[in-house]
């Protein structure tokens, strides 16, 4: 699309520079020598220059004093310190053309991150693993966070020029090739992405238009002040960059309860509208996601265009139970969902959310949550993993280093047959035992700072462990958290991507054509003991479910009602410990 107001804009006679700068005196733009740009009485200030192109290097001069990047940087070859790189967003050459997304209903996501996902740890090298993907079941790839960051390494969490790729990965054509070779297979790509703080390294806003930022703060930067035209714009625009330029299907709102500013209308609504309206102008199928731990189920609607409003929320209430009963931890944010986990899913497969407005101890006791039984189940990606439950820990276990087979299998088997999109973290579909620690490449006194929050935050741990606990700065963390595609060939491997993949066929065949029209059922969902039973409405009968969330042999409930099998057979008269049946009664 046209009308970017944040990066350079190319023409036949060459590039138009912009920055907003409010609290410059001048700015000036470097290419082979510094040039005055014009100063707009809104803060802007712009430079046309006759012969650049494609590939030019350039900076910004603040008050004679301070290169920095542009904020609006389409790639940064040398990282977030070095010059900005003037790209032609229009010049890759699509084979996926006519590609126009998949409808939400049809969801089933694995989280990737770049970086760690192959050997590699390139865009280019993800592709060779798509058929992989495609085979275990999924249809959709979730990137974690690309925006270029300081250093070699990280998360994607502290990403600080937002509109670039970050260079670790490739360049912007690599991406671009990523996501064609991806949608050439029948693959959506979305991409998580951060408007809530900017990262700290690397991040010059403060200087030259300290109006971007709120009073105050997140727990991981600066607080963003979105009743500001132009910092609205900036995420907006953000959105509408990856959406359209780069062509992925969707987005993941990381945190979006940390946004202490939204303005009026809020930034989310706008910019739910603005999406809403590239989906309606292309013909595509675009979905908007959240991370929201306020729970507010009056952002969601997956079954109308986004206008104004999410897809759906990923549901940290249903990990959160799912850890408690498989793992038996009870710490830290656990504590709200430690009593009566398996009361806890079933309240969740009858009506999304675990909190609806209860007190929660982690919000010392304050009221998290909205009641969200009215929305449509849809509204509610569920996983019993991601790179946040994962990487929050001082070793960077998975589950299945924590949890026993069966368990963990008859979790799954209700996870991906339930009517929610479900979403599994890069390996979990062979079972991986590979770590996933937090690691970043700060230096200096940033370095250190992060090394000082990670021992207070586990203390317990580097007690007991002592260098046994990952350093986040040492490179070795980051190879660590290398997936190893090696495991996939071990036995246990094999049965477990046999079983997953034989799950999400089954979703496809018999529960996705159920979605477009499915609802809660609370009256029928419930839990007696360690008996699980739940089931959800549509116009032809009822998808059913009947598990035994126990080590031990349960009778079967006399007044069970029936219907076609789907999963697990007939039940017999005593159902066998962490056993799992899925069916469709009719009308």
């Amino acid at each position: 699309m046209s009308g970017f107001r944040f990066g350079p804009q190319l023409s036949a006679d060459g590039v138009t520079f912009r920055i907003w700068a409010p609290a410059a005196r001048s700015v000036e733009l470097i290419v082979e020598r510094p040039v005055r740009m014009a100063a707009q009485p809104d803060g802007w200030h712009v430079l046309a220059l006759a012969g650049a192109g494609a590939g030019t290097r350039y900076r910004f001069r603040i008050d004679g004093e301070l290169d920095v990047p542009d904020p609006g940087s389409g790639f940064q070859p040398d990282d977030v310190g070095g010059p900005s790189e003037v790209i032609d967003h229009g010049s890759y050459a699509w084979h996926s053309a006519d590609w126009r997304g998949r409808p939400w209903e049809e969801t089933a996501i694995v989280e990737l991150h770049v970086g760690t996902f192959t050997p590699d740890g390139t865009f280019r090298a993800a592709i060779d693993k798509l058929d992989h993907v495609v085979d275990a079941g999924f249809t959709a790839i979730e990137l974690m966070p690309l925006a270029d960051f300081a250093g070699a390494r990280n998360w994607g969490y502290d990403g600080v020029l937002l509109y670039a790729p970050d260079s670790a990965y490739g360049r912007p054509d690599d991406l671009r090739a990523l996501i064609d070779a991806a949608h050439r297979r029948g693959l959506m790509v979305f991409l998580d992405v951060v408007y809530n703080h900017v990262g700290p390294e690397g991040n010059f806003l403060g200087r030259y238009a300290p109006g971007f930022f709120a009073p105050g703060a997140t727990p991981w930067g600066q607080a963003i002040d979105y009743r500001v035209a132009e910092v609205r714009a900036f995420a907006i625009e953000n959105a509408l960059h990856w959406l359209d330029r780069y062509r992925f299907d969707g987005l993941r709102l990381d945190a979006v309860h940390a946004i202490t500013e939204r303005g009026a209308p809020s930034v989310l609504e706008d910019m739910s509208r603005a999406v809403g309206a590239l989906a309606q102008r292309t013909g595509r199928h675009i979905h908007l996601m959240l991370e929201n731990d306020d729970n507010a189920a009056r952002l969601l609607d997956p079954r109308a265009p986004p206008a104004g409003k999410f897809r759906a929320q990923w549901n940290d209430d249903y990990h959160h139970a799912w850890h408690v009963l498989l793992s038996r931890e009870t710490h830290g944010y656990y504590r709200d969902h430690a009593q009566a986990p398996r009361d806890r899913i079933a309240r969740m497969l009858a009506a999304g959310f675990d909190y609806q407005g209860e007190r929660s101890a982690h919000r010392h006791g304050h009221p998290r949550g909205e009641p969200s039984g009215t929305l449509p189940p849809t509204a509610f990606v569920n996983f019993l993993q991601n790179h946040d439950q994962i990487g929050n820990r001082a070793l960077g276990e998975r589950i299945e280093v924590l949890a026993e087979a069966a368990p963990l299998e008859a979790a799954l088997a209700i996870t991906l047959l339930a009517p929610m999109p479900p979403l599994m973290f890069m390996g979990e579909e062979w079972g991986a035992r590979t770590p996933f620690p937090f690691f970043c490449d700060f230096a200096g006194a940033l370095a250190e700072a992060v090394r000082r929050g990670r021992r207070a935050e586990f203390a317990e741990a580097y007690a007991r462990l002592g260098d046994g606990v990952p350093d986040p700065l040492d490179a070795r963390t980051f190879r660590a958290a290398k997936l190893d595609w090696g495991e996939r060939e071990g036995e246990a491997a094999r049965r477990r991507l046999g079983l997953v993949r034989e799950l999400l066929a089954v979703r496809r065949r018999k529960v996705i054509p159920l979605l477009a029209k499915i609802a809660f059922d609370p009256d029928s969902t419930r839990c007696a003991g360690t008996l699980l039973g739940a089931a959800w409405m549509h116009p032809e009968g009822r998808l059913l479910l009947l598990a035994n969330l126990s080590g031990e042999g349960v009778r079967r409930p006399p007044d069970r009602i029936g219907g076609a099998s789907i999963w697990g057979g007939e039940p017999d008269a005593t159902l066998p410990p962490w056993s799992v049946f899925w069916s469709i009664g009719t009308a």
